[in-house]
């Protein structure tokens, strides 16, 4: 079934983000193209008479972001260098929403509110999204951290196009590929919640083969029956961002396994998980480290259901 339906001014509005979400009405691509004017070589009509761009296409996709970002948000001078990992705005600001939520449910009585949270993201590659998100819907205090010293080059380039954001949002670079938290957070320092998109993939060659799945689908939703072998990232993602040894699985588990180490510097701790079959194995392994508090909680976009787990040990 799909769970998408017409808007106004020809926009898809999904019936399934978050309350909150500024993106549940749909995109109005005359407004965006005036902040982001760029954008305007991407739109077109698509088969059912509605403005949209090809989300097959990388250079389309950024452009939308960017005019996402600078017009709802405004964060001005986004960009991602080529190949890099190109978030759907509307999903990952839905992780901040249900986020807030958790806090605001578990940890209001105490110095984690959500008008004064401290929120780290692990693995925030070149685009920085969840921390320029959780900055400009919540006003939160964040800090970014990624093994890919180039990659936080690029987020430091975005916050400098935004001075507002300098004082707001801080980068740290994991110098141990092995490591999560220890080398990011510091002695005595306290962090309300832990955000994090883990590599969802085990090898560069399966992250290939589920982008030709996510072309092939885009064309068909278009009517074109062709299938595309040598289809490109359509999202972007680099190695860090899209693969790792291991994959998703193994990802977590380690995480899951340090962070018990940090159990009273951080609230919450939490990750999104693409593969529904790791879930159950992941929950059972948090009940195992000892946390006092384990969600698995279903964000829905449209036909696609993306879940996150949240643990805390305090």
């Amino acid at each position: 079934m799909n769970n998408t339906h017409r808007g106004k001014k020809g926009s898809v509005k999904s019936k399934n983000l978050h309350p909150l979400n500024i993106h549940k009405n749909g995109y109005d691509f005359p407004l965006l193209i005036k902040s982001c004017p760029r954008l305007n070589q991407y739109v077109d009509k698509n088969s059912h008479g509605n403005l949209s761009i090809d989300f097959a296409n990388p250079e389309a996709v950024k452009a939308l972001n960017a005019a996402l970002l600078e017009h709802h948000y405004g964060v001005k001078g986004w960009d991602i260098p080529e190949g890099a990992l190109c978030p759907p705005i509307p999903g990952r600001v839905d992780y901040i929403h249900y986020v807030a939520d958790l806090i605001n449910e578990t940890l209001h009585n105490q110095p984690g509110s959500v008008a004064d949270t401290k929120l780290l993201d692990i693995g925030t590659g070149a685009n920085g999204i969840y921390p320029l998100l959780a900055c400009k819907t919540y006003g939160w205090q964040c800090v970014g951290s990624d093994i890919n010293a180039q990659s936080l080059e690029n987020v430091s380039a975005i916050i400098e196009h935004n001075t507002d954001l300098k004082d707001q949002f801080t980068l740290r670079h994991q110098a141990d590929k092995n490591q999560f938290f220890k080398g990011i957070i510091q002695p005595n320092e306290y962090f309300d919640v832990m955000v994090c998109n883990p590599p969802f993939h085990a090898s560069e060659e399966d992250a290939l083969k589920g982008s030709r799945r996510k072309v092939n689908n885009l064309a068909r939703n278009r009517g074109d029956n062709a299938q595309t072998k040598n289809a490109p990232l359509n999202f972007g993602g680099m190695e860090a961002e899209l693969w790792c040894k291991g994959g998703e699985a193994l990802f977590l588990k380690k995480m899951i396994k340090e962070s018990k180490q940090f159990a009273n510097q951080v609230g919450w701790f939490t990750s999104l998980v693409s593969k529904g079959e790791n879930v159950k194995p992941l929950m059972k392994l948090i009940n195992k480290s000892g946390a006092i508090e384990a969600r698995e909680i279903e964000m829905t976009q449209g036909n696609k259901i993306t879940r996150m787990l949240a643990w805390r040990f305090a």
